[in-house]
């Protein structure tokens, strides 16, 4: 067996993948520089931990691939004195570097064992600013206002609750729309956080799997 040089897998990720893509903040590039991304990766797939993929968890969820991890953390322009909401936990891998970045973090995980991994790779890596919540987003109800969220699965429709969910200026990260065309949207930025008030910039075209119950309904065929 071949020994894989993380360090040198992680460099190669930031400059062959992310920063190619246009992620050219130097805080975010510090981030996936510096965090291991092969300690929130399954066993069967570290070997895959810095490939441009999207990597498999339970559930049938999925790690973003890098580039997508890079433009979202870019994206929401997250600083030091921010909280942030993050929803679909996942790995924790982006839960980290949300924490790297942000005051506080609090993160939404539907599934149980997924929450309960997480917290313990956050914990290895002495994130402590990031907290995992047992929680369906699609249900959740909070007073707590945050200046940034981001959604790691796609949406076929933004919740409004969401955009309540912002402070004034907040900004939101997700993926919306119809597989396989999809758009990633940030939406805020502006002093009033209404659906329709509401500022939406389109970043680019994706496909991403749905978070769970944000699937569209099925379209009748005939």
């Amino acid at each position: 067996m071949t020994t894989i040089d993380y360090a040198k897998a992680r460099e190669l990720m930031v400059e062959q993948q992310v920063r190619p893509w246009d992620v050219l903040d130097p805080r975010v590039l510090d981030v996936l520089a510096a965090l291991p991304r092969e300690a929130f990766v399954a066993d069967a797939h570290k070997n895959l931990a810095y490939a441009d993929l999207a990597l498999p968890l339970a559930h049938g969820e999925f790690m973003m691939k890098p580039v997508m991890e890079g433009r979202s953390l870019q994206s929401l322009g997250v600083n030091p004195t921010d909280d942030v909401l993050e929803i679909g936990t996942g790995s924790g891998y982006l839960t980290a570097c949300l924490g790297r970045l942000a005051r506080e973090v609090v993160s939404l995980e539907i599934h149980p064992d997924l929450a309960a991994a997480a917290r313990e790779r956050l914990a290895a890596q002495t994130i402590l600013n990031a907290q995992v919540v047992d929680a369906d987003a699609l249900n959740y109800s909070t007073d707590r206002r945050f200046n940034a969220i981001c959604v790691t699965g796609a949406v076929s429709q933004i919740p409004a609750q969401w955009l309540q969910w912002l402070q004034p200026g907040g900004r939101l990260f997700v993926v919306r729309g119809r597989s396989p065309a999809m758009e990633a949207v940030l939406v805020g930025g502006g002093e009033r956080n209404e659906v329709n008030a509401s500022r939406i910039q389109s970043l680019f075209e994706t496909d991403l799997p749905y978070l769970q119950g944000a699937a569209p309904a099925p379209a009748f065929e005939f």
